[in-house]
């Protein structure tokens, strides 16, 4: 299977897929209030506020019986030293 295609049901063993949008990644500069303007004002499900620590977080939300979401980070997540090429303290 190839990343980013989901097999079509309908066409089994045809080797066809179909292409499917999932997420879409939305810049902002202020997270808070983008989440509160798309949850307050527009109505849209929160799936995932997820903030590791204060300069890291994203954020995704879904339209009312939508398939396809939105998300937006803010900061950048810090190498995990147990990768390679990743900062190490000495």
């Amino acid at each position: 299977m190839v990343p980013g295609f989901l097999m079509n049901p309908g066409l089994v063993n045809t080797g066809e897929m179909k292409l499917a949008l999932e997420v879409v990644t939305l810049a902002v500069l202020d997270v808070d209030r983008a989440l509160a303007f798309y949850t307050e004002q527009v109505g849209f499900h929160v799936d995932v506020d997820y903030a590791p620590d204060d300069e890291f977080r994203v954020v995704q939300l879904t339209p009312p019986g939508s398939g396809v979401s939105i998300q937006s980070e803010w900061g950048s997540p810090k190498p995990s030293p147990a990768v390679p090429g990743a900062p190490t303290s000495s």
